[in-house]
């Protein structure tokens, strides 16, 4: 009777142990709000899953140290990675280093640069990028009438993302209905709210004038409305714009002084990312590409994303 327990209790575990999955994880930064909400979204969604564990690591905006965790992470036998890129132009290494290793590897947020090439057992889950500046740009042009001068504020240019969502602003801007919109000044400030803050500080210590505000995510446009709250501007003579939905943002849209922003699904995209992994890591088919929808918030319809922040 002994033997027929510990026998039982011994399938039992070698079940668990058979089961469970182990999943790396390197997250460009730790701090900033928005990889905050996705790193959550991917943490509360595992501890919804049995025999799910991620080790989660902040590469601190270094590549090196990124590409390092990822060599760690494949020492430690994981049974898959999830990688927030650093830089979106160094993921043709990364995706070899785990492919060499035959270990699943999904990019999350941050589009690689060979995100047309990746090799089996990779994916890639965001928001389609050319919806967001595109949404942001659109809305900006309506409040304005399709007249008006406006500063772009953009992210890191070694992202894709910082790319393509200013590239997105350029092309509305060129539309017949908005092509009365000047571009006066474009610079990037990193995602950054304290650099957008300052950049835009700059911009009005030099007498630049401008009207609108269009910044590649929330950070920056909260940034912005700090630097012209602080040389004394009337909020109602600019429209500012972000994409992300952060809850400062929605704070600063209730507020009155963000006039749209753009919700993108990090709590979406970190399940969408773990759902990936897992099927990858069991030899399961999972598409290339896959995208959570981005969505325009106004204040109009900024109550329904209150409520998921």
């Amino acid at each position: 009777m002994k033997k027929y327990i510990l026998g039982a209790a011994l399938s039992v575990l070698m079940g668990t142990a058979a089961h469970a999955e182990t999943i790396g994880v390197s997250m460009a930064l730790f701090d900033d709000n928005f990889l905050t909400v996705l790193r959550n979204g991917m943490s509360d969604y595992a501890k919804t899953l049995d025999g799910v564990t991620l080790q989660i690591e902040d590469a601190q905006n270094d590549v090196a140290k990124q590409q390092s965790q990822i060599q760690n992470f494949i020492a430690a036998g994981v049974d898959a990675i999830i990688v927030n890129p650093v830089d979106t132009d160094a993921t043709a290494a990364m995706s070899k280093i785990a492919a060499d290793a035959g270990v699943a590897l999904v990019y999350v947020n941050r589009e690689p640069v060979n995100v047309n090439e990746l090799p089996d057992k990779q994916a890639f889950v965001a928001s389609n990028e050319a919806d967001s500046g595109t949404l942001e740009a659109k809305e900006v042009c309506r409040l304005l009438g399709g007249q008006g001068k406006a500063v772009l504020m953009m992210g890191e240019l070694s992202n894709q993302a910082a790319r393509m969502r200013t590239q997105d602003v350029h092309d509305v801007v060129a539309t017949d209905e908005c092509k009365g919109i000047e571009i006066v000044e474009e610079q990037t400030a990193n995602w950054s709210r304290t650099q957008g803050a300052d950049l835009v500080t700059n911009w009005l210590s030099a007498g630049l004038e401008f009207n609108a505000v269009i910044a590649n995510n929330d950070e920056m446009a909260i940034g912005a409305i700090q630097a012209l709250k602080a040389a004394g501007k009337d909020m109602k003579d600019y429209v500012v714009a972000g994409v992300d939905a952060t809850r400062d943002a929605l704070a600063a849209m209730e507020a009155g002084d963000l006039d749209a922003t753009v919700f993108q699904n990090a709590a979406g995209q970190g399940k969408g990312s773990v759902d990936a992994a897992l099927k990858l890591a069991k030899g399961e088919a999972v598409e290339k590409k896959v995208y959570i929808p981005f969505e325009l918030v106004t204040p109009e319809n900024l109550k329904d994303y209150q409520a998921k922040n």
